[in-house]
């Protein structure tokens, strides 16, 4: 008995965050590379179809030793660039990962990469979620 309430739960569990996670979409995942072993950035549109508000924390992806979050900003004529621990996508809401604002960036590239080229990686949240994504390789001006 005890055994089928803990495979129950799981099944509850699974079901709940597989649900949530159908919550979420993902468009527009582009990853502009740089030429030989310079960080490359990653660009998409996050969309919180649900009723509550997510939170990214980061992303991983197994092409890159590292990927970071990263906030561009332009303020008094100089450029900027802060690292981002988490950001809020309330529900109903859509935020979008482009050049001058919010971006991955992913660092020591694992293997050759060439552009056309799709690249997997997971986002991140603070529930322990993890959203796949298939970025596919841009070059460094495409939009």
């Amino acid at each position: 008995m005890r055994r089928l309430v803990q495979l129950a739960t799981t099944g509850l569990l699974l079901v709940a965050s597989t649900m949530a996670m159908a919550e979420l979409k993902v468009s527009e995942a582009k990853l502009r590379l740089l030429p030989g072993n310079l960080p490359a950035a990653g660009y998409f549109t996050l969309t919180n179809t649900g009723n509550q508000p997510v939170v990214l924390t980061g992303a991983q992806s197994p092409a890159f030793a590292q990927v970071m979050m990263h906030r561009s900003s332009l303020e008094n004529g100089m450029a900027s660039m802060q690292h981002v621990a988490q950001v809020e996508v309330a529900a109903g809401a859509t935020l979008k990962f482009a050049p001058g604002g919010y971006h991955l960036m992913l660092m020591q590239r694992q293997r050759e990469l060439a552009l056309g080229d799709q690249v997997e990686a997971n986002l991140l949240f603070t529930d322990g979620q993890s959203l796949p994504v298939t970025f596919i390789a841009v070059p460094p001006g495409a939009d």
